[in-house]
């Protein structure tokens, strides 16, 4: 294998093999090392920490499947909840990515635009009805409803192509009115079941496990082809239609394929922990912050996003004990304020 630079200035350098050659921005390939190592440190922290310490080796002990006292608190209580929420915050980076990429619009992302609204709309209206006969079927049904919403903000906003600023506003104006819907079956619901779903509309991972995590799961893993192919559309779809049309990408179908990925993967993470605000649009403008790339960094987003959520997730549920705040509320505290500084950045530009 051989290795040659570019200016340093571009901080890029083409490994190449044979026939194969792989063009690496070195600042990236850092950070993404930097997040992996964070990411670890956060998960191991959250597995120690809570109403009662548990020492990092008895942790790994557990991990390795020799047994011990904590058995019950390390393998059936946090592990699976600190998986799942590393899965879920993972696919919400991606998605904002994908969404952020395709509307060329810091402030778009599945939550603002009505995604996580149909999700959520669909998976309330399952629960309360019945419909769902487990928990396993809740993210297929996340899904429809994400999709769904999607498509109908889609064929909205178009118009003779799909404008950014339409686009959004229409998802906006759609998510209020789903939103409605919710809450209008809220207040015709039983108090019991009321308070249950207004619990999982908050978007928590308390009494989470390897159930909502199997599903979620399954979904990143039949979508690493996909994200394959999205990490090399977002580079020339990241420069504006024309010169991607230009370069010979079918923007229009570039377009449609990278919302449909990002509609799947934020729907999914939905269906599993509710819906949790804010990190698909906080995530990727962080990791282009860090990276400090021209367009949104695709490895980057997904690791910010399963960090936010993983660490959110630990102050949540040890900063006032024994209560335990949902992660999404937690989320949404500090996204309101950057969503707002996003909005004033944009007025003045």
């Amino acid at each position: 294998m051989t290795t040659s630079s570019y200016p340093r200035s571009a901080g890029l350098s083409v490994l190449r093999r044979s026939r194969f050659s792989l063009l690496l921005h070195r600042r990236s390939a850092a950070v993404v090392c930097a997040l992996v190592v964070l990411l670890a440190g956060v998960m191991l922290l959250s597995a120690c920490v809570g109403q009662t310490y548990i020492p990092p080796g008895e942790v790994w002990r557990v991990l390795r499947g020799e047994g011990g006292p904590y058995d019950l608190i390390v393998g059936e209580l946090r592990v699976p909840r600190i998986v799942l929420g590393a899965m879920v915050g993972a696919a919400l980076g991606l998605a904002g990515a994908l969404v952020q990429t395709v509307t060329r619009n810091p402030l778009a992302s599945p939550d603002v635009i009505g995604v996580g609204h149909g999700a959520a709309a669909a998976t309330v209206l399952a629960l309360a009805t019945g419909t769902v006969a487990s928990p396993g079927a809740l993210p297929a049904v996340a899904v429809t409803g994400g999709l769904v919403a999607a498509a109908l903000v889609y064929v909205l906003a178009w118009r003779h192509g799909m404008q950014p600023s339409r686009f959004v506003l229409t998802g906006v104006g759609i998510g209020v009115a789903l939103s409605a819907v919710v809450q209008l079956y809220l207040t015709e619901s039983e108090l019991a079941e009321a308070e249950a779903l207004k619990l999982w509309l908050t978007g928590s991972l308390n009494g989470r496990g390897w159930e909502q995590a199997g599903p979620l799961g399954w979904v990143l893993l039949l979508s690493l082809p996909a994200l394959v192919w999205a990490n090399r559309a977002l580079r020339p779809l990241g420069l504006d239609p024309e010169t991607a049309a230009a370069l010979g990408m079918r923007v229009h179908r570039t377009q449609l394929g990278l919302t449909f990925l990002g509609v799947v993967l934020a729907a999914t993470a939905t269906g599993a922990a509710g819906p949790i605000g804010f990190v698909a649009l906080t995530g990727p403008q962080l990791a282009r912050r860090i990276t400090r790339t021209p367009q949104l960094p695709l490895v980057a987003s997904g690791l910010t996003g399963a960090v936010i959520v993983v660490a959110a997730d630990l102050v949540a549920r040890t900063v006032v004990p024994p209560l335990e705040i949902p992660v999404g509320a937690l989320t949404s505290l500090v996204g309101g304020p950057y969503l707002l500084w996003l909005l004033g950045r944009s007025g003045r530009r």
